[in-house]
């Protein structure tokens, strides 16, 4: 595996967080426990949200939460706590594993809680959710100077990827596939369409327009996504949410990706192929750039 593949691999080799939030109380992480027939467990009856914390403040929380409860409504599931509940134990959180003032990653996640292993959804269901965070300081800042290799492979997904859902294994092979090819990224591609990344939506720029996905139940909608489609529109670049082909994928001048934890990485080479000039092009950078200032001032 190369220096790029490790730097994915290495994000699973970290210190454990002290304490979580589990269910309304924080307790220490090796006392947090989950039953072994939570529907979460075994049947993935989940959902779940990723926040980036800047500086112990996180990063548009309302859209998360927002997006959370609208997975969850999708699979028929009712939060257990309003969003100024989860607000908080996320700031208790983060506090308790000292992170109130530091770069962070929060992890949320909603299941249908513990019932007796049947595919009918339970009548009285007792959800779990709990709450994790820990340091996270994105990728190396060089590769936005110098971008990332991609590769391409075949969506078998299911068709309700606009559901946060925690059944990510075939997102999971898919990236592992992108490691052992050497790359930090593989792109989603269903029927000829190009779709988004294992945990990141994708942007093409052509003659200067900016062409995503349209939202659909074929993608997972980005906050950080919708955070760049914001800046197109402040800077005057034009965007166009169209379905496009693998052609012009490799035909594009520039390709990017988006995520909470990424950010917005230029992508320079996809399934071996250089992308433009082979380094990261001007509008890519604009988008870095103006997404930086979004929370950083």
């Amino acid at each position: 595996m190369n220096e790029q593949g490790l730097l994915e691999y290495s994000q699973g080799v970290i210190d454990l967080p002290e304490v979580v939030y589990m269910n309304g109380s924080l307790v220490p992480y090796n006392q947090a426990l989950v039953s072994v027939e939570d529907r979460g467990f075994t049947f993935a009856d989940g959902v779940y949200e990723v926040i980036r914390c800047y500086g112990g403040s996180p990063f548009r929380m309302t859209e998360h939460l927002e997006r959370l409860q609208k997975s969850a409504k999708a699979i028929r599931l009712d939060l257990p706590f309003p969003f100024e509940t989860i607000s908080s134990a996320v700031q208790e959180t983060l506090a308790a594993n000292s992170l109130e003032k530091a770069d962070a990653a929060v992890y949320i996640q909603v299941t249908r809680g513990p019932a007796p292993r049947a595919h009918a959804l339970p009548v009285d269901p007792r959800p779990t959710l709990y709450i994790i965070t820990r340091p996270e300081k994105g990728p190396r800042p060089e590769l936005r100077k110098t971008g990332v290799k991609a590769i391409t492979t075949e969506d078998l997904r299911w068709h309700m990827c606009h559901i946060k859902s925690t059944g990510l294994l075939l997102n999971s092979l898919a990236k592992q596939k992108a490691l052992e090819s050497g790359c930090y990224e593989a792109i989603f591609v269903r029927e000829g369409i190009v779709t988004e990344g294992t945990s990141s939506n994708l942007f093409v720029v052509k003659d200067r327009t900016l062409w995503t996905h349209p939202e659909g139940n074929h993608i997972l909608s980005g906050v950080t996504r919708s955070a760049v489609l914001e800046i197109a529109a402040e800077k005057g670049i034009p965007v166009k949410a169209e379905k496009f082909t693998l052609a012009d994928l490799h035909q594009a001048e520039e390709v990017f990706i988006t995520g909470t934890i990424t950010e917005v990485m230029p992508v320079v080479e996809i399934d071996g192929r250089l992308i433009g000039t082979g380094k990261p092009g001007e509008v890519t950078q604009i988008m870095g750039r103006s997404f930086a200032r979004l929370y950083t001032t």
